[in-house]
C-alpha cells in the first residue's frame, strides 16, 4: 500500500497572500500601539516614537534569527538574562576510568627500550615531501 507523507508540515499556512496568522496579528497589534501613541502624543513625538515601535513589530512579525521566531529568540535572551550562571566542578573519582599513559615501546623478550633512530639524510628527505619540494 502506498501512503501520502506530508511534506512541509514546518512552514505556516498563509492566510493573506504571503503573511501567516501571526504576521497578521503583529501588525494589527502595531497599528493599535501606532494609534494609541498618536491619540496620547503630538505628531513630533509621534513619529519619534513610531519608528522603534514600527521596527520592533516588524522584526517580531517577519524576522527570523536562527530559524526560530523572534519572539522565542528574546524569551532566550530574558531567560538568559536572569538566570542564575552557575558552573559547579565536581572532583573525579579516585579511580580514573582512562588507561594509564604507557612508556616508549619495550622490547617483551629483553625488557629493554627501542628507541628509533633516523639517518639526517631520511628526515631532509621527508622534509622536502612535507614541504612539497618532491
Amino acid at each position: 500500500m502506498m501512503f501520502n507523507v506530508p511534506q512541509f508540515i514546518d512552514v505556516e499556512d498563509k492566510i493573506a497572500g504571503p503573511l501567516t496568522w501571526k504576521q497578521i496579528l503583529w501588525m494589527i497589534g502595531m497599528g493599535a500601539v501606532l494609534l494609541t501613541l498618536y491619540n496620547i502624543f503630538d505628531v513630533t513625538l509621534f513619529f519619534i516614537l513610531a519608528i522603534p515601535v514600527t521596527i520592533l513589530f516588524v522584526l517580531f512579525a517577519f524576522y527570523r534569527p536562527n530559524g526560530i521566531s523572534m519572539i522565542t529568540f528574546a524569551m532566550h535572551g530574558v531567560f538568559f538574562l536572569f538566570q542564575p550562571k552557575v558552573s559547579v566542578w565536581e572532583r573525579p573519582l579516585e579511580q580514573s576510568p582512562l588507561p594509564k599513559a604507557t612508556s616508549p615501546e619495550t622490547n617483551e623478550n629483553a625488557g629493554t627500550v627501542v628507541h628509533k633512530r633516523f639517518d639526517p639524510k631520511q628526515v631532509h628527505e621527508l622534509a622536502g615531501i612535507v614541504d612539497g619540494r618532491k
